[in-house]
C-alpha cells in the first residue's frame, strides 16, 4: 500500500461494492481479495474490510430512510441482530487466530460456493405471500441468524446474500423489506466484529477509511434507487471477478 493509486483503486472498488452490498450482498468477495493482493495480511484484511462495511451500512440505512422506506419490523430485526451479534463474536475469534494460507484457501472455496448460490437462487413472487415473522418462523430465523453471525464474523463475504435468502425463504419478506432489516442487522453485528478485530490489532484504519469513502457513496446512491434495477448486470460482473480472484487465491 505504498503507491498513491492504490488508494484511488480502493475508492473506486469501494463505490462498486457499496452498490453490490446494498442491492444484494457479496461485495466482500471483491474487497477481501483486493486487500490481500495489495499486501495486507489476511486477518488484517478481514478486519479492515469491516470498517468500510460499517460506514457503508450507515449510509445505506440512511438512504432507505430518506426515501421513506422504514423498518416496520424493528422488533423482529432486533431479535435477528442480537442473535447474529452473538454468533459474530465467535466467528471473529476464529478469524483472528487462523493462518493466512489457510484463510486464503477457505476464502477461495467460499467465493465459488456463494457464486453458485447466486446462480441458482430461486426468484419468488414474495409480494403474493404473507410475511411470517412470529412463532416458529421467528425461532427458525433467529437460529439461522446466529449461524449467519458466526459466518459473518469469520469471513463476511456473502453474508448479505445469506441474510436475504433467509428472510425470503423463512419469513417471506420482499427484497426492499429484507434489505432494510439486513442493513440494521449488519450495522449491529459489524460494530461487534470491529471491536474484536481492533482489540487484537487487526485493523488498518487508513486503508479501511479510504475504501469506506467509495462504499458510503455507493451505498447511499443505490439505496435511493429501486433495489430491483441492475441486479442482473451486478451478478454477471460479480461472478466473473469472483472466479478470477478465487483462482488466484488458491494457486498464488
Amino acid at each position: 500500500m505504498n503507491e498513491w493509486y492504490h488508494y484511488l483503486l480502493l475508492i473506486g472498488v469501494g463505490f462498486i461494492v457499496g452498490i453490490i452490498n446494498t442491492i444484494s450482498g457479496g461485495g466482500s468477495l471483491l474487497t477481501l481479495p483486493i486487500l490481500i493482493f495489495l499486501g495486507l495480511p489476511s486477518n488484517t484484511a478481514n478486519g479492515t474490510n469491516r470498517i468500510a462495511i460499517f460506514i457503508q451500512t450507515i449510509f445505506s440505512y440512511a438512504g432507505f430512510r430518506s426515501k421513506g422506506v422504514t423498518n416496520k419490523y424493528s422488533k423482529f430485526g432486533w431479535y435477528l441482530a442480537i442473535a447474529a451479534t452473538i454468533g459474530s463474536l465467535i466467528g471473529s475469534k476464529l478469524a483472528i487466530d487462523i493462518r493466512d494460507d489457510v484463510f486464503n484457501k477457505i476464502l477461495a472455496i467460499v467465493m465459488i460456493v456463494i457464486v453458485g448460490f447466486m446462480v441458482v437462487k430461486p426468484n419468488k413472487k414474495l409480494n403474493e405471500l404473507a410475511d411470517r415473522i412470529t412463532g416458529k418462523h421467528l425461532i427458525w430465523s433467529t437460529i439461522a441468524f446466529f449461524f449467519i453471525g458466526i459466518y459473518g464474523g469469520f469471513i463476511q463475504a456473502g453474508t448479505g446474500i445469506f441474510i436475504l435468502l433467509t428472510l425470503s425463504t423463512i419469513n417471506h419478506l420482499t427484497l426492499i423489506r429484507s434489505n432494510v432489516i439486513k442493513a440494521m442487522v449488519m450495522l449491529v453485528y459489524t460494530a461487534a466484529t470491529l471491536f474484536m478485530f481492533g482489540f487484537n490489532d487487526k485493523l488498518n484504519w487508513p486503508v479501511g477509511l479510504t475504501m469506506a469513502l467509495g462504499q458510503a457513496l455507493g451505498g447511499w446512491l443505490s439505496s435511493r434507487w429501486s433495489v430491483n434495477k441492475g441486479d442482473g448486470i451486478v451478478k454477471i460482473f460479480l461472478i466473473v471477478m469472483v472466479i478470477i480472484m478465487a483462482f488466484k487465491l488458491w494457486f498464488y
